[in-house]
């Protein structure tokens, strides 16, 4: 299919939006996960607003000195930071978002009724960094299965919705906390008490949420639309861990623009929010009281703008997903303007209107940021990249401000201060421009990958066979530097290949590529039909795939036997003793020598020892670099044998040689990269007549 018509059937352009209520009725799910989710991201907010408010009275009573809130409120931010990629990879793996929303918020209900019974610095230390934990799910589960509960043309609306609830939770926890004490006469005690079970209800109502799947109206769709018929729900046969899934969202062009714009928008943010407080205490001599009424207001002003950034996000993106981030660094530039003009003001309610306008940009952008996100991760991976999202903007951006900037009023004022840090917001707001261009190509990308997914996996449920390894449209890049270039390679199962080429050709990133130590900035790799193009270095040895590299094969301090020891018992352990005498055996001189160190080995030896090991793993894919390089003929010989006596086995072999004759003495076929592209791929003989080959190698024909 093609690409406009995938975009097409996620919900990408066509007419503009339904009205929310239209749409929300025609999808079929109602208000309930909305309310749902956004009840228990609003009563998230009770812990941290009560803990600030009170504070005074938490200090006083259990003896603790400010600078130690201070720093409890700085570790609950860390724990919350750092609990989301954790809670990403487990619903990642098991789904069960809704389960798990319910059971954090019950969690973070039952830490703020906690704090009531604390006796001292360290339990309130506790429970502070436990609230912070539970409190990850908020940004890695929240938004990924809102997203996955509605239509995508509610996705910029609902992730406003969500926002708004946000921004209703920073009106009323304050305002509850002044309530219960002024008037209900409360003690912070009983305070603290009343909100969690105020949120431990909230967290009741939500029992019923439940994880709708995956990508259900933008994956499934797509896949549906691919096969013909809905999928049978089988699962990948290779899922991504954690790490592996984080490799694979920074190879995203336009995400990790976005990881660097948070970044620098943390900077920002993270010291503003102390130099307002002392802003309105000593240019309007606002206290305690006056504060927190300026801060509700301001909250309930930014709420209401997202009624209109909502409809206003959800027509860009239909039009065209790159204006979401085109508007988000406009938004942020405009705000960043008003905010600079507030603290010029003469006049106090010129300050309050222009830090009105700021507070409601900055909120507006945030649906954008996150349905931007949303949009250009594919789905099972979402969760990951709102959580590394928030690690960038709180734990990069956040610590380095405070670290950064957290003096700079001292030399500048307090106006001067928010003058200064206006400068990485402007940073921020020109990172993520630039990565308006690269976005849609990056849907782009994600939809035809996706398509190409759903045809193998039909392929395959079909009973198809599969070549053992197959390589499509590879690009792989140091950096900035591309070094292959749309490099496509099918080996069957049994093949001996050779990959040929001069220096700097790309052979050995290549072999990288296929072995998992490098990932392609483009293009993918499948073995026996699996998707492993992300898949690590050493998840792929456990699916067969051995790989021996010129002298990277050895521990020197270790004897000869140790090494084969401690290769045999991680991967074969049932029977390494037995792995380890089939090596000796295919190599008598190294049984000769097993019990001296490798750093003593001659060059050969240390070549015999690396391929020993493929002979323990008895692999079904066996990827050989350089293997002969700077060997005497006779080691060379010794060691050809041993890959053909494992050819012979059963094992597939891919080598990759510089010398052309050696690549012929040994592989039916070859394939010759200059320049990391592939200009011959056939039978090994006819290598020798390729004109580029003969330049490089053999020199002209005689005549």
């Amino acid at each position: 299919m093609s690409v406009p018509a995938l975009r097409q059937i996620i919900g990408i352009g066509g007419a503009a939006p339904s009205p929310i209520r239209e749409a929300v009725s025609r999808s079929g799910v109602g208000w309930y996960p909305a309310v749902s989710i956004g009840l228990l991201g609003m009563v998230d907010q009770f812990h941290g607003h009560a803990f600030v408010v009170l504070a005074p009275e938490l200090s006083r009573s259990l003896g603790i000195p400010r600078s130690a809130l201070a720093g409890m409120l700085l570790l609950s931010a860390l724990a919350f930071t750092l609990a989301g990629l954790p809670m990403a990879a487990f619903v990642g793996r098991f789904g069960r978002r809704g389960l798990v929303s319910v059971l954090t918020g019950i969690g973070w209900s039952a830490t703020t009724m906690g704090t009531a019974f604390v006796g001292g610095g360290l339990g309130l230390a506790g429970i502070t960094v436990a609230d912070g934990a539970t409190s990850g799910s908020v940004r890695a589960v929240h938004p990924p299965l809102l997203a996955d509960s509605y239509p995508v043309e509610l996705r910029v609306r609902m992730q406003a919705l969500y926002r708004a609830m946000d921004g209703v939770g920073n009106v009323v926890a304050p305002l509850l906390v002044a309530a219960l004490t002024a008037l209900a006469g409360l003690s912070w005690r009983g305070v603290f008490l009343a909100l969690g079970g105020a949120s431990l209800v909230s967290a009741v109502v939500a029992v019923r949420l439940r994880d709708p799947g995956y990508g259900r109206w933008d994956t499934a769709r797509v896949r549906a639309a691919v096969r013909g018929a809905q999928r049978s729900g089988a699962e990948r046969a290779v899922e991504l861990g954690l790490v592996e899934v984080t490799r694979r969202l920074f190879l995203i062009p336009t995400y990790r623009r976005i990881l660097a714009g948070s970044a620098a928008l943390g900077v920002l943010l993270a010291p503003l929010v102390t130099y307002v407080f002392f802003f309105l205490d000593e240019r309007w001599g606002m206290g305690p009281g006056a504060r927190g009424v300026f801060f509700a207001v301001i909250a309930a002003a930014t709420t209401g703008g997202m009624a209109v950034a909502g409809p206003l996000g959800e027509r860009w993106f239909r039009r065209d997903p790159s204006s979401l981030l085109r508007g988000a660094a406009g938004m942020l530039a405009a705000g960043l303007l008003a905010l600079s003009a507030s603290v010029l003001a003469p006049a106090f309610w010129m300050m309050a209107v222009l830090y009105a306008v700021f507070s409601m940009l900055l909120a507006a952008m945030g649906p954008f940021l996150t349905a931007s996100v949303l949009s250009l991760t594919p789905a099972r991976m979402r969760p990951h990249a709102t959580a590394l999202e928030g690690v960038f903007l709180v734990g990069v951006g956040g610590m380095a401000g405070l670290l950064l900037l957290s003096g700079i009023d001292r030399r500048f004022g307090t106006t001067g201060a928010i003058l200064s840090i206006a400068v990485p917001g402007l940073l921020a707001a020109l990172v993520l421009r630039s990565a308006a261009a690269t976005m849609n190509a990056d849907i782009d990308r994600m939809l035809e990958r996706l398509e190409e997914e759903e045809r193998t996996d039909a392929a395959r449920e079909e009973g198809r066979r599969f070549p053992l390894l197959t390589c499509e449209r590879l690009d792989v890049a140091y950096g900035p530097v591309q070094v292959l270039f749309d490099v496509n390679l099918t080996v069957e199962e049994g093949e001996v290949l050779a990959i040929v080429g001069t220096n700097g050709a790309g052979k050995s990133t290549l072999l990288a590529t296929l072995a998992g130590t490098l990932l392609p900035a483009d293009g993918t790799v499948r073995f026996d039909g699996a998707d492993i193009t992300y898949l690590d270095a050493k998840r792929r040895v456990g699916l067969g795939i051995t790989t021996v590299r010129a002298g990277e094969a050895v521990v020197d301090p270790l004897s000869v036997a140790e090494n084969l020891r401690l290769f045999a018992r991680s991967l074969r352990p049932g029977r390494a003793a037995a792995a380890v005498d089939d090596a000796f055996a295919a190599f008598p001189i190294l049984a000769e020598r097993r019990d001296h160190r490798a750093a003593t080995l001659s060059g050969g030896e240390r070549q015999m020892l690396g391929l020993a090991r493929a002979v323990i793993a008895s692999p079904r894919l066996l990827l050989v670099d350089e293997l002969t390089l700077g060997l005497s003929p006779g080691a060379v010989d010794d060691l050809l044998a041993v890959v053909s006596r494992l050819h012979r086995a059963g094992t597939t072999v891919v080598m990759v040689e510089q010398s052309v004759d050696l690549a012929l003495r040994i592989a039916p076929r070859a394939c010759f990269l200059e320049r990391g592209r592939v200009l011959y791929d056939g039978p090994a003989p006819a290598l020798r007549d390729h004109p580029l080959v003969r330049a490089a190698f053999l020199g002209p024909r005689p005549e």
